[in-house]
């Protein structure tokens, strides 16, 4: 058992700690409980640390990001910002507890906080947005502000976008306001665009219906108003006309069925959706289009639903995890609907027919978890979500209660259907068991053959995509399981006691439980070693007046209900074993009214309890035997503070009974040896002289002797023995003092203390008397701190506390309420130098000597289970097990038990890493040595194990790149995908020969055809959704933007946004359907001949080419006056994209030009495009190599990616990566690549010897060339010279 450290355990939290909470992809949740940063650790559901220096409540909580590559220089660590409702942000050093940086933009308020991701500059930055309207830029690291930027608009919070780190939505107060210009590097010049909501209700029902956004400012004139799509386009035009002229003359859309901004609970970009916007009403969650300005989906809620309270938008899988203010939670899955019309369409193209019928974006409820009986104090507060594994879930509620819940998939068949829904359409798994579905050939070497089925870590392990076209045998279904509940203080805390100290006798069974009385008359049991909530119990229908141990394992506990204008109340004092739980009434059942308890005191030797009432004559009771030994005659003196003494030992008790031991012989050894234990706690903690009387049945007490004071202040002294009480000598009070409160008596001091504020020490070895006076006014307690020796005097006030030594008569350490601490309840000793607090605000707090120190390092800090988190390694070792797990190509087998630090120096790093490797998850560590893919899926499984954001996205679209190139090698096809009529892809590379022959032979039977189709297309895997956007494959990126076009088209109820989808579809090369738009044009439209004109030019150049060459020069004129997308509209339409794409670049769109060329181009001419996006990604003054890194990734350039990764210094990532092209095939070293393969393995040798892993660093010296080898003759003379 580690020794008690400071900590504080926290209760209620309040109104403004609503919306603080955040779980980082470290694996830990953070969240604010009054001023104090609480973390947990969601896995063993346990609170870690508690970090308090704010001095007002925690608004906000912000874990920074991970998506950054880890080294010596950058290692792992737990960085968390939080901010108070004054403005002050605090970054700190959780694992350490201590604070980094402090910075602030005076007092003003936080309203939100976001650390910035999408940039390559530094990953300390952070965002803050200050009441009314200011954002403002901070590095973290130094408290450094870089930029201010004041908007004209009431601000309440902002969402980046996942897609592109120029963009920012703010919600304000009756507007969203939109801005594209933001940068680390410069502030933001523009002042945004606003937009108002109009027609989103009322009118409208179901998720058929939608509604728009009206812009206001110089980039969008005009305002569009929806209602329910029951008529023809045409009728939707004549109504959003009508909204165009009220907002262009009120500047503001006045409509009845507006939904206010003010209403709006929630705003943030949806992660798996480019371009969408998320907001949450409590009736209805709005799935806003910026593209259109348009609502393009609406989940509401049915009329006996609970409302909404927050939203979770996935992003590996299009789904939305919706808390309600029952408690309930809520998965929702999109489904794309459409209402098919025979209208033209390209030849052959996967477009999605709907002419005039609606396309609708539904979310269809999957699963549901139950509700939850609330109260005031019990109030729905937040939920957030593993971003790892985005399956795991935490609920914190108001009076600090998290319930942790996950989501699991179990067999369709055997899925509930709650609510008496209709069966919905199955949910597939992603089918990675290439085992579970055909035998891989003899001949191949790689995939590996193993019959281990891959560990579903996370969302997309779990489901496919709703759209793919590979779909599984096996269906499932979601359900929701409860696997764990984390409880705080019930607030507000009565009274606090701390069991028996430990000492040499009980320290094999000593465990650290504070007994905590609440109003509500419960009796909470925390263990302070961990800081746990250990046992509860409902004692009372009343609030606990007092708690006194009996024992380790039991207490007193009494209780009473305000009294009544008699004064009178039904008191109950109750005995409760804490192992049991068994209760036992003191005082037997009296139904009789009676004054309240005042004071409840245990015997030093735990034999006696004595009991005192208000107004009334005490009563002295046996604890042996449960009886009263006598109760006081009416004339007896009011006692007003009472203590035992505690001049009764162990060395007493055993002398007592020593000639009686010797009488009787061997056959009383049971009782000689219960004489052995100490008299505070046997083996299961009983008193030992209860337990010589229950086995001799004869008493067998010891004298004790108490003291306690009147109204006047006169001592008197009482002795107890057996059934006999007996009354001692008599002390005149003292003048100087006045009432006595309370008094403390240790050794030969005796301390009393008045309701002045006044001590009077007493030594009665010498008989003096010493009076101190405190000028702290009325002193409600006094305690002495455990062990021999130890005089340091806790002092509570109504002020504060002190702490004396009362052996020299000296202020130690003072606190004054509510300046340093909020109001005091109670205090106590949790060991010999923690003081231990309770204060107003429901939290419970272990001090230094000081008080000063309220936390201290987590590796302090006991635990329920070992934590696997590497961000509480020392950085080495985090680095060391990183590698470890990743491959190991120094060692014949892999294994995951280490034995290559041979250096006794590392044998801690070596011990700390083997013992994180065997807490791992058992079905991962069975599958680690036996990766189907190899080195790169064991990277991307380690990555998620770790939580490495950066990690996990490299790896993720490396291995899929890996697969799809090793089954359908991108640069040996004219385009990205090689279409067959059968759609199979057929492999060039010699290990799959005899699949294209069976392919291509017409005689073969049907099911070798089948197994052949299937083995290639598990090779290939499924396609990256579409979070991942242009990184995706052509055909599924080709897919989602013809979706997303289908969508827009039914969304057109005004000639502009006609207008847009037309240009979208000449770009997709949809010709057929832009003309068909163009020709619905209104006659009566000032545009009618216009578009005519179009119509019949799209036509006719789809047709011939005889004029491409006027056409060209026309465009390159058009984009030359400034109409930039005008002109690439017309080269799109010669198939000139390339061109097209060119022109874009030229003018900074490069977004634009990077989805036209994943759209229409083959794959070297999108190359060429692609090339040029790197270039600008990787300038100094965007600075986003690492998506660059990604781009080459998605286009098969390998090579370029380890160059890149090595320029970058990303040495580690750069090897493992070389080595995992060269496993998969798709890399062979050859004199081009030598030179950079070597320096790679060279400077990833150079990083293994820093991290003192020496017969890994040779390994790669043998690889990396003469250079390898002169690094390895200066490794050996360094570890030998280490050695000597």
């Amino acid at each position: 058992m580690k020794l008690l450290c400071p900590r504080v355990i926290t209760g209620s939290l309040t109104a403004l700690n609503k919306g603080a909470v955040d779980w980082g992809f470290q694996g830990l949740i953070a969240y604010g409980c009054e001023n104090i940063v609480v973390i947990v650790e969601p896995k063993i559901v346990q609170v870690i640390q508690a970090l308090e220096k704010h001095r007002c409540a925690v608004v906000k909580v912000k874990w920074a990001k991970e998506n950054y590559c880890h080294d010596l220089a950058s290692s792992y660590n737990l960085r968390l910002a939080s901010a108070d409702v004054a403005g002050h942000i605090f970054v700190w050093d959780v694992a350490a507890a201590v604070t980094t940086a402090m910075f602030s933009d005076g007092n003003r308020p936080i309203q939100d906080m976001e650390w910035l991701s999408l940039q390559d500059t530094s990953h300390d930055l952070l965002a803050v947005l200050h009441p009314p309207h200011s954002l403002v830029l901070w590095n973290a690291d130094t408290g450094t502000k870089i930029w201010k930027k004041t908007y004209t608009e009431s601000l309440l919070s902002f969402s980046f976008d996942p897609f592109d780190a120029a963009n920012v939505a703010f919600l304000g107060q009756d507007c969203l306001l939109l801005v594209g210009d933001f940068s680390c590097h410069k502030l933001p010049s523009s002042k945004g665009r606003k937009f108002y909501i109009s027609n989103s209700g009322g009118n409208i029902s179901g998720s058929g219906s939608s509604s728009s956004l009206g812009g206001h400012g110089s980039s969008f004139s005009g305002a569009t108003g929806v209602d329910k799509r029951t008529g023809t386009r045409q009728t939707l035009r004549s109504k959003v006309k009508s909204l165009v002229m009220q907002e262009g003359k009120h500047s503001r859309i006045e409509d009845g069925s507006n939904i206010m901004l003010t209403d709006c609970l929630q705003l943030g970009y949806h992660p798996a959706w480019r371009h969408c916007l998320i907001l949450v009403y409590p009736r209805e969650v709005l799935l806003v289009d910026l593209q259109i300005k348009q609502t393009v989906g609406i989940i509401p809620l049915e009329r006996t639903g609970s409302p909404f309270v927050q939203v979770y938008a996935c992003r590996q899988r299009d789904m939305l995890i919706c808390l309600h203010e029952n408690g309930s939670i809520t998965v929702r899955m999109r489904k794309l609907c459409c209402s098919p019309a025979p209208t033209p369409n390209e030849p052959g193209s996967p477009y999605m027919t709907v002419g005039d019928s609606n396309v609708d974006v539904m979310y269809e409820l999957r699963c549901q978890s139950d509700p939850m009986r609330l109260n005031k104090q019990a109030r729905i507060y937040s939920i957030s979500a593993c971003p790892v594994t985005e399956n795991k879930f935490s609920l914190l509620l108001g009076d600090s209660r998290i319930l942790f819940w996950e989501l699991r998939t179990v067999e369709l068949a055997f899925a509930p259907h709650a609510y008496n829904q209709p069966v919905m359409s199955p949910l597939h798994t992603p089918g990675e068991n290439i085992t579970d579905q055909c035998t891989i050939p003899d001949s191949w070497t790689f995939p590996y053959r193993n019959n281990i089925s891959t560990p579903k870590m996370v969302l997309s392990d779990m489901i496919g995509s709703i759209d793919s076209k590979v779909k599984s045998e096996h269906e499932v279904a979601f359900k929701f399981l409860l696997v764990g509940l984390l409880s705080g203080v019930a607030s507000p805390i009565v009274v606090l006691r701390m069991c028996p100290p430990l000492t040499t006798k009980n320290w094999n069974i000593y465990k650290a439980l504070l007994a905590v009385g609440t109003t509500c008359g419960s009796v909470q049991i925390f263990n302070l070693a961990t800081g746990a909530l250990w046992k509860e119990f409902n004692l009372h229908s009343c609030s606990v007046r007092g708690l006194e141990w009996v024992s380790l394992t039991g207490f007193l506990s009494y209780a009473y209900p305000t009294p009544g204008t008699n004064g009178l109340v039904k008191n109950e004092l109750l005995l409760i074993d804490i192992n049991t739980g068994r209760t036992r009434q003191l005082r037997g059942n009296r139904t009789a009214e009676e004054p309240p308890i005042e004071l409840v005191r245990v015997s030093y030797l735990k034999q006696y309890v004595v009991v005192t009432f208000k107004d009334c004559p005490m009563e002295i009771w046996d604890l042996r035997s449960f009886t009263l030994l006598r109760q006081m005659p009416p004339n007896f003196p009011i006692v007003t503070s009472l203590e035992w003494s505690p001049s009764a030992t162990v060395k007493n008790l055993k002398r007592r009974h020593a000639s009686q031991e010797s009488a009787k012989g061997s056959s009383d050894s049971t009782v000689a040896s219960a004489r052995e234990q100490t008299p505070e706690h046997t083996a299961q903690g009983s008193p030992a002289v209860e337990l010589v009387d229950r086995q001799e049945n004869k008493a067998a007490a010891l004298k004790e002797h108490f003291v306690f004071t009147d109204n006047e202040g006169q001592l008197y002294h009482f002795f107890v023995e057996g059934s006999t009480v007996r009354e001692g000598s008599k002390i005149p009070p003292d003048g100087n003092m006045g009432l006595i409160t309370c008094i403390a008596w240790k050794g030969d001091t005796m301390v009393l203390a008045d309701m002045d504020g006044n001590l009077s020490i007493w030594d009665l070895k010498a008989r003096i008397s010493k009076a101190v006076p405190t000028h702290r006014g009325w002193i409600k307690k006094i305690r002495f701190a455990p062990g021999r020796g130890n005089m340091k005097l806790l002092i509570l006030y109504g002020d504060g506390v002190d702490i004396w030594d009362a052996k020299e008569v000296e202020l130690v350490s003072s606190i004054k309420t509510p300046k340093d601490l909020p109001k005091l309840q109670d205090v106590e000793w949790a060991a010999s130098d923690r003081p231990l607090l309770a204060t107003d605000d429901g939290c419970i707090r272990v001090l230094d000597m000081k008080m000063r120190v309220s936390c201290s390092q987590i590796q302090h800090h006991d635990t329920l289970e070992v934590i696997f988190s590497p961000y509480l390694l020392p950085g080495k070792a985090s680095l060391t097990l990183q590698y470890h797990l990743q491959h190991q190509p120094w060692r014949e087998n892999y294994s995951l038990q280490m034995t290559d630090l041979t250096d006794t120096s590392e044998e801690f790093t070596q011990k700390l890493v083997n013992e994180q490797v065997d807490i791992i998850d058992s079905e991962l560590k069975e599958y680690l040595p036996n990766c189907r893919f190899g080195i790169a899926q064991r990277c991307l499984f380690v990555a998620q194990l770790f939580g490495n954001e950066s990690e996990i996205n490299f790896w993720t679209v490396a291995l899929h790149y890996l697969r799809r190139e090793k089954a359908c090698p991108l640069g040996k096809s004219d385009s990205f995908i090689k279409r067959t009529s059968s759609d199979v892809f057929v492999p060039s590379d010699a290990l799959s020969r005899e699949v294209e022959d069976l392919v291509l032979l017409d005689n073969r039977q049907q099911s070798e055809l089948r197994e052949s189709q299937q083995l290639w297309k598990s090779l290939r895997g499924l396609p990256l959704d579409c979070c991942w956007d242009v990184l995706v494959d052509q055909e599924t990126f080709l897919k989602c933007n013809l979706q997303k076009l289908a969508l827009h088209e039914s969304r057109c109820t005004s000639y502009e946004l006609a207008q847009q989808c037309i240009q979208e579809m000449i770009f997709l090369g949809q010709g057929d359907r832009a003309v068909h738009m163009l020709l619905d044009t209104d006659a009566d439209s000032h545009s009618y001949y216009a578009d005519c004109l179009r119509a019949c030019l799209v036509a006719t150049i789809r047709s011939s080419g005889a004029s491409q060459s006027t056409i060209k020069l026309v465009a390159t004129n058009l984009i030359a006056n400034g109409k930039l997308l005008e002109g690439v509209e017309l080269l799109c339409l010669i198939d000139k994209s390339l061109d097209a794409c060119r022109y874009l670049q030229s003018y900074g769109k490069w977004n634009l030009a990077a989805w036209l060329a994943k759209c229409t181009l083959e794959y070297r001419e999108c190359l060429e495009v692609f090339r040029r996006w790197v270039e600008h990604l990787c300038s100094p003054t965007v600075n986003l190599k690492s998506k660059a890194v990604l781009v080459l990734l998605s286009m098969g350039q390998f090579l370029k990616v380890i160059e890149m990764l090595y320029s970058m210094r990303y040495f580690s990532r750069a090897a493992v990566f070389a080595e995992a092209c060269i496993e998969f095939g798709v890399l062979t070293e050859s004199d081009e690549n030598q030179a950079l393969l070597n320096a790679v393995y060279l400077e990833y040798a150079r990083y293994l010897s820093n991290l003192d892993n020496k017969i890994a660093a040779v390994h790669y010296c043998g690889k990396a060339g003469e250079k390898g080898q002169q690094l390895q003759r200066e490794l050996d003379i360094v570890f030998d010279s280490e050695k000597q």
